[in-house]
């Protein structure tokens, strides 16, 4: 079967809408996407057909050409639960550009083994967590950064 628009609803833009008509829960990775076949948590398909591949968040949600509109929700996966000396835990996570949600009593990221074991070496308490993942957003905007582009140029 072909992804066509008469086969499924189409989705062609995203806004700020909470809570939609319907929900889907997305992995992390899942929310960085362009155009792709989605199920939304109800059972609805639907063809994500965006104008260019960007990351979603929670609180965003699919305008399907229906009118109706399909809610994003993190979804549960694998995540390290890291406690011990924050800040220079988090700036170890951070100059490896890792995706890091930072809470006030512990830092979370995606499962990575050699994460986990850098992270035991500078003696950190590391535990396996199934939660939704919400990291920080880039440094030059809101959601995930895709480059260097801050608005200015170097000379």
């Amino acid at each position: 079967m072909s992804e066509t628009t008469d086969t499924y609803p189409l989705a062609q833009s995203v806004t700020r809408a909470e809570p939609g008509d319907d929900t889907i829960s997305l992995t992390y990775g899942d929310r960085l996407l362009r155009r792709r076949r989605l199920t939304s948590d109800a059972g609805t398909v639907f063809l994500a057909d965006l104008p260019e591949t960007r990351g979603l968040d929670e609180g965003d949600a699919f305008l399907l050409e229906t009118g109706a509109r399909v809610a994003i929700r993190a979804a549960a996966e694998g995540l390290l639960e890291i406690t011990g000396d924050l800040p220079r835990l988090a700036w170890h996570i951070g100059n490896r550009h890792t995706p890091c949600e930072i809470g006030a009593a512990s830092l979370r990221i995606l499962e990575d083994h050699v994460l986990e074991a850098m992270l035991r070496q500078l003696g950190a308490t590391v535990a396996h967590v199934t939660a939704p993942f919400r990291p920080e957003g880039g440094a030059y905007g809101h959601g995930r950064t895709m480059g260097h582009d801050h608005g200015h140029h170097h000379h």
